[in-house]
């Protein structure tokens, strides 16, 4: 039930879907974005119970940070159990954020008298082409992602970045919320020193869909005019065991790692490299931004947003590897510039804060 204060402010009980939570082994940015907001949301005295899928060792139920986490079914199977959840539960719960991830909740078809804000990061698009097989890919990229989305188009939708508002205007939504991305971390106070070495990262999941072959053939190309530039892929994933059978020189496959590691390699390497089929805004960039790292990125939706071509790193022409490889080199050829992109992407990252976020979606449920 509501709750009323005496400045009016409404306390919610808020059920939030999610296919994905933070301890999930494929848990990525979006991830990180939810759980960072529901648990601010809790601070400021909202109840909030996230429903996700289940994953190998993981609890049915748990308590992280204050949100009440339950989680049902598998990857595909969990957005039937989130439905029959809700409908026993239904009285339990005054608001629900359906966060969508290739496949939605469908909650406008099932909750009824109560407002619901989706949340969509990004659309799927080519998503489908990559990760799944045929025919479902040309089902999903063709059909089912249109016609899934169509029962969100008078639903208050949040999205994190310009190019995702975008994308959702082209099919028809009415009602975008445009929220800001928040920083786990807080930047450097000055840009570091780095590796002797002219030093290369890749951070990400190892999966088709983030192109790390892109950012290792853009490395052996920098190795050709650097021979001594290293590499450092961070980052776990279904691609891990093949890309780390080419065994190719001076580069290092540290899979998964804590985030006290991976800031600490960001805050050694002299660039990082973003290659991907899109974003939704693309939270490596930030974090590579807030230890003095610039990034070359693939001018695709989210990256567009995050990198500030030009100032904070470079977007690429034709999105390539070779065009990776050639900005790169353009900065570590040149340290004065590399320099510059540094102490410019540092400064950019300190705009970004959970707090600021959370604030955002803390208005909003209490006005939709």
């Amino acid at each position: 039930m509501f709750i009323g204060l005496s400045n009016q402010k409404l306390l919610l009980e808020i059920l939030w879907f999610n296919w994905s939570d933070i301890k999930n082994p494929n848990a990525g940015g979006a991830e990180v974005f939810t759980h960072e907001v529901m648990r601010r949301l809790v601070t400021k005295r909202h109840h909030v119970t996230l429903f996700s899928a289940e994953f190998p060792k993981g609890l049915q139920k748990e308590e992280i940070d204050g949100v009440n986490i339950i989680r049902q079914g598998s990857r595909y199977s969990v957005y039937g159990r989130a439905r029959k959840y809700y409908m026993r539960h239904r009285n339990d719960y005054n608001y629900i954020v359906d966060e969508i991830n290739t496949k939605p909740f469908l909650t406008p078809r099932f909750v009824r008298h109560k407002p619901i804000l989706a949340l969509i990061h990004q659309l799927a698009r080519e998503f489908w082409i990559y990760e799944t097989h045929f025919p479902l890919n040309l089902i999903g990229y063709y059909y089912l992602e249109r016609k899934w989305l169509s029962y969100y188009k008078d639903v208050l939708t949040a999205t994190v970045s310009n190019s995702s508002k975008e994308d959702l205007e082209q099919i028809g939504f009415k009602k975008i919320l445009l929220v800001p991305q928040g920083l786990s971390v807080l930047p450097l106070s000055e840009v570091p020193n780095k590796q002797p070495e002219p030093t290369i990262v890749f951070l990400g999941r190892l999966k088709k869909v983030k192109l790390p072959h892109h950012a290792i053939e853009a490395f052996c190309i920098i190795k050709k005019e650097i021979p001594n530039a290293k590499m450092w892929v961070i980052g776990d994933g279904y691609m891990l065991k093949k890309l780390r059978n080419s065994k190719i020189e001076d580069i290092i496959f540290h899979g998964h790692v804590s985030n006290e590691l991976k800031y600490q390699m960001l805050s050694k390497a002299h660039l990082v490299l973003a290659p991907a089929v899109r974003e939704g805004w693309g939270l490596v960039v930030t974090e590579s931004n807030a230890m003095g790292t610039p990034v070359i990125a693939y001018n695709v939706p989210g990256l567009r947003d995050s990198v500030k071509h030009g100032e904070t790193g470079i977007l690429v022409k034709d999105n390539s590897p070779e065009s990776l490889a050639n900005a790169a080199l353009s900065l570590l050829n040149d340290p004065t510039l590399l320099r510059k992109y540094s102490v410019n992407a540092l400064e950019f990252s300190r705009q970004f804060n959970w707090d600021n976020t959370a604030d955002i979606f803390d208005r909003t449920i209490n006005t939709n």
